[in-house]
């Protein structure tokens, strides 16, 4: 299946969303300029075409007692499929790490991870990651200030 291109009402309406995903269409119509009617079919098509992934809240972690957030660079013992399915799987399982990924450089894999305090931290290093038999190494940063935290894709019009 072919998507059509993106017009600019289409990127409007994905810039909108991408604000406040919990628009109402006829909210979203007002921003966008175009009838509720059309922002619906519109968003029903980008949502079919899978360009609108999914909806989600974004969540406070300080108000929800996450004081904490780490950035952890690993290192395999290994490189072979096996030893990358089993902690791809394991990493997926652990609630503290919001976002993991397989990277090219001097680590394999960087984690973002949210927990109470340096405490909490600590055990989830010792007691669970360093556990993994797959990991050779880890290396911790914790974040002193945020200055820009936006899953926001930039979206222009196809020509």
């Amino acid at each position: 299946m072919t998507r059509k291109p993106l017009d600019s009402f289409d990127v409007r309406i994905l810039n909108a969303l991408q604000k406040d995903g919990a628009l109402s269409n006829s909210a979203l119509a007002e921003i966008v300029h175009l009838s509720a009617s059309q922002c619906s079919r519109r968003r029903a098509a980008l949502e079919e075409a899978g360009v609108i992934d999914r909806y989600r809240a974004c969540l406070n972690a300080g108000v929800l007692g996450l004081k904490l957030h780490a950035i952890v660079r690993l290192n395999l013992q290994r490189h072979d499929q096996g030893a990358d399915l089993a902690l791809s799987k394991w990493l997926s399982d652990q609630p503290e790490i919001q976002s993991a990924f397989s990277i090219s450089g001097d680590a394999d894999y960087i984690l973002t991870v949210w927990v109470e305090d340096l405490e909490t931290f600590s055990n989830f290093v010792h007691d669970r990651l360093l556990k993994q038999p797959q990991i050779a190494q880890v290396r911790s940063e914790f974040v002193l200030k945020t200055l820009k935290d936006s899953q926001a894709l930039q979206v222009a019009p196809e020509v």
